[in-house]
């Protein structure tokens, strides 16, 4: 596929406006080369959007887009936790308020529940989901990463069944939870252990039904988070529509998706389910280009570069910004 410099170079410019204003705005460094070296960050904000222009560049091929979706999810959850890991150890640096939080996405529905106000990852995520719809289920989160990589392999072609019936009882009883612990005055400690012990579950779904089933099982009928993307994407005009016209029925599309969004019924209603999260897995698997990104009167390629231009802008910048 031709590319072209525009998309990278629009990325390259956002990412340092964006982080440009929290080195100049913000009075406590927040990027970690500042804390380091005075001026540091800085290099920092010109490695991090010569970094997401790369990203842009290579995924303006669809081809290249689950590789490299892939490859800079894992390395986000990679840093965001060699970060944790290294705070936690002694320096606190490291740590964005030097103050723990548990590194479980369900805390961003759970925690301000619990504490009765909202928190700075809460207003990070409702952001992410206004500004690009649920990507920050396929380019954000560091769970994700791992239920991504668990589900590498072919898909099982039947879906997976009640997984709305699965979704919203665990939501509503984590919320249950959360009011119920702060109503009884439960200690931090006690109802972190809690939390704690819902992220084991998770890992283990992640490490062995998802790696089993060849699709990501946590995000899709576990995580909380999950379901609040799913219901609050609509928010955002970012659509993704099938071409019936076109559409040759192959399935090649449902054997790629990895959040169970494409099954039959999914496919003969022209578009995704809810459980897709616009990340672009599957345009390069349909042969007759039946698969289109759609956002008002745009063309279908306009449409995709925009949500490249958001989406990667928002995770080069929060790659520098998400530290505990």
């Amino acid at each position: 596929m031709h590319r072209r410099f525009g998309l990278p170079l629009a990325v390259f410019l956002f990412t340092s406006f964006i982080l440009a204003m929290v080195q100049l705005k913000v009075e406590k460094p927040m990027l970690l080369l500042e804390r380091f070296i005075k001026g540091g960050g800085w290099l920092e904000i010109f490695m991090i959007a010569c970094y997401g222009g790369l990203v842009a560049w290579q995924m303006q091929d669809p081809a290249k887009v689950q590789a490299w979706r892939k490859y800079t999810w894992f390395a986000f959850s990679v840093l965001f936790f060699s970060q944790l890991t290294v705070g936690l150890l002694g320096a606190e640096r490291f740590l964005m308020t030097g103050e723990l939080h548990l590194p479980v996405p369900m805390m961003i529905l759970a925690g301000p529940v619990y504490r009765g106000h909202i928190s700075v990852m809460t207003i990070l995520f409702l952001s992410t989901v206004l500004l690009s719809g649920p990507a920050w289920c396929s380019h954000l989160c560091y769970f994700g990463a791992v239920d991504s990589m668990a589900s590498a392999g072919r898909t099982t072609k039947e879906p997976f069944r009640n997984k709305w019936a699965l979704k919203s009882t665990v939501f509503l009883l984590v919320v249950a939870a959360a009011l119920a612990l702060r109503w009884m005055e439960v200690p931090v400690l006690t109802s972190t252990l809690i939390a704690g012990g819902f992220g084991v579950v998770g890992l283990l779904l992640i490490l062995i039904v998802s790696r089993r089933e060849g699709r990501m099982v946590h995000c899709t009928a576990y995580c909380p988070i999950g379901t609040i993307v799913n219901v609050a994407r609509f928010v955002n005009p970012f659509r993704m529509r099938i071409d019936r016209a076109t559409c040759t029925d192959c399935m090649a599309c449902s054997r790629s998706c990895k959040y169970d969004a494409l099954n039959r019924e999914d496919i003969a209603a022209g578009k995704p389910g809810m459980t897709c999260t616009l990340c672009g897995d599957c345009v390069a698997s349909c042969h007759a280009g039946s698969i289109q990104y759609r956002l008002f009167r745009l063309s279908p390629k306009a449409a995709r570069n925009l949500y490249l231009f958001i989406t990667v802008s928002l995770h080069a910048s929060t790659m520098a910004l998400a530290r505990i």
